[in-house]
This record gives structure tokens, C-alpha cells and sequence, in this order.
């Protein structure tokens, strides 16, 4: 683990943006750096694996807490809301990650060839300790890199060599429920494509139901097992979560993103903005930028 550290490391310093957040030339693959423990981050998190290298963070997912360190992978197997947390990072030992987003199609080709998992895990959020291999995989990885050549030759099975080891794993079953074809969370998994594509417009149930090919009360039922939110209350987190954006770093006001995310009414916005997030817009807005004004 302690090379794959220095090869993240390297990577993030070299590419570090405002959120902290760097991507690579492999599609799916980012490093995430901080110098300072952060406020919360509400995000409805697509399916991936986040191997901690440095530093400490906390998540939580409905009633479920986890604070994991260095060592430790945090696994999201469907398109949940947490609200996540740095707890430990500073300028001299910063918060250190590599996340992978997890492919389906990767993932139903190598599940047709594996054994079949008898009893799937249903828990979309879990934490467990980074599996060697799979940080073996990561590390040539991350190698790669440095030698651009070679990625569209070597990149791609790189990245299927590290699903493999992720499914051969202690949540293999809950990662195979993701290439399940025609299974309820990919049928769902096309529903949420259109509401992160659309989410400030007014989308009719009808037309998400009929995409994930399922009556409206199927898909209801099934939308709120997979994600934990009604399909109402999933488009409203996206709508918050992108106004909170715009606002910090694009600097809009606040009727200027109400209006942008697609609230039609700027009270309506500011009472769903503080109930999710626990302060107003104008509020969170100049707080975060402080906050990150103090870092810098």
C-alpha cells in the first residue's frame, strides 16, 4: 500500500484542482487529495470503490455510519445519497484516495465466467480492508500512467483485473447484482440516468417507469429498494446538491440557482436548501468560501 500511496500522491500533486478532485486518462479512474478536514459533502454517489491511502474520512448512508482510515476501501454498489466527511488530512499528511467507478458491462462479462454467489448482499454501502490484490492491480494502474502509450493497450484490462478482485471478494455478490441484465437494479440504473441527464426539468413517473420497462407502482417500489429514495425525492437531492455547487463555485445567487436547477419558486428552494443542508443558501455559500479562502 505504501507505493500505491506514492503513486497517488504523485498524481494528485501533480494535478490538483479546487475540489480536490483529479482525474487520470483511464475513463472512471480519479485521485482525491485534501489539506484539511472538510465540511459535509451530500452526494448521491454512483457505484465505485474508494481505497483510502492517507488520512481519514467519515460516511454516512440513511441509519449506517462508517469511519474508516488508510487500509480501508469503501464500496457504494448503487446510486445512493451519503453525506461524507475528511476527518483526518493536513498540509503535511494529506488525505490521500483512488476511486474507481464500477463498469456493468465489465462486470456481467466477468460475472458469466465466475462461480455463482448463492446469497447476494443487499447493503449498497459497505467498508471493509483493502484486499491485496486488488491494490496490486491498482498500483499497475496507476503506473501506467506515466508510460500514455501504453494505456489503450494495457489500461483496459487493468481496470477489468481490478473488478475481478472486487467480485472475488467478500462483496462480490453485491457488486454482481450491477451486470445483472434486465435485473431490477439495472432496470432502475436506466431511470437514473435520465433524472442525472434532466434532473432541473419536470419528469413524469410515467416516462421513468416506462423506461426501466416496469409498471409506474413496480417501479416506485423498486426505485426506493435500490437508491433508498422515491424517484421525487432522488431528482430533489440532485437539484440541492448541483444548487450547492453552483452557488460555491460558480458564485450565482441564490434565485439565479433556484431558477437554474429548476425551482420555480425561490422560497420553496431556500426552505428544501436548509432542510437538506442545515443553513441557507446565501449562508452555506459564504461559509464554504471562507472556509476554503482560509485553506488556501
Amino acid at each position: 500500500m505504501t507505493t500505491l500511496l506514492a503513486a497517488v500522491r504523485r498524481h494528485a500533486e501533480a494535478h490538483y484542482t479546487a475540489t480536490g478532485i483529479a482525474a487520470t486518462a483511464v475513463p472512471g479512474l480519479s485521485t482525491v487529495r485534501a489539506t484539511a478536514p472538510s465540511g459535509l459533502l451530500h452526494d448521491i454517489s454512483r457505484p465505485l470503490v474508494c481505497l483510502v491511502l492517507q488520512g481519514s474520512k467519515h460516511v454516512t448512508m440513511g441509519m449506517r455510519d462508517f469511519a474508516f482510515g488508510a487500509g480501508a476501501s469503501l464500496l457504494i454498489t448503487a446510486d445512493v445519497p451519503t453525506v461524507s466527511q475528511i476527518t483526518r488530512a493536513s498540509a503535511a499528511a494529506p488525505y490521500l484516495s483512488l476511486v474507481l467507478e464500477l463498469d456493468p458491462v465489465v462486470i456481467a462479462d466477468l460475472a458469466a465466467q465466475m462461480p455463482v454467489e448463492p446469497e447476494p448482499d443487499h447493503a449498497p454501502v459497505q467498508v471493509d480492508p483493502t484486499d491485496a490484490e486488488t491494490a496490486d492491480a491498482a498500483l499497475r494502474l496507476m503506473r501506467l500512467l506515466d508510460r500514455p502509450a501504453s494505456l489503450p493497450v494495457l489500461g483496459a484490462h487493468l481496470v477489468r483485473e481490478m473488478h475481478y478482485w472486487l467480485l472475488a471478494g467478500r462483496h462480490g455478490a453485491a457488486i454482481r447484482r450491477l451486470g445483472w441484465a434486465d435485473g431490477h437494479v439495472e432496470r432502475i440504473t436506466r431511470a437514473v440516468a435520465i433524472l442525472r441527464a434532466e434532473f432541473a426539468g419536470q419528469l413524469r413517473v410515467e416516462r421513468l417507469a416506462d423506461a426501466a420497462g416496469m409498471s409506474p407502482s413496480s417501479f416506485h417500489q423498486h426505485f426506493k429498494a435500490v437508491t433508498s429514495l422515491s424517484p421525487l425525492q432522488f431528482q430533489k437531492h440532485l437539484r440541492l446538491i448541483e444548487a450547492r455547487r453552483l452557488l460555491v463555485s460558480e458564485g450565482l445567487s441564490a434565485s439565479g440557482v433556484a431558477f437554474a436547477v429548476g425551482y420555480e419558486s425561490v422560497p420553496q428552494f431556500t426552505r428544501e436548501y436548509g432542510r437538506m443542508f442545515g443553513v441557507s443558501p446565501v449562508r452555506d455559500a459564504r461559509a464554504t468560501r471562507s472556509l476554503a479562502a482560509a485553506v488556501a
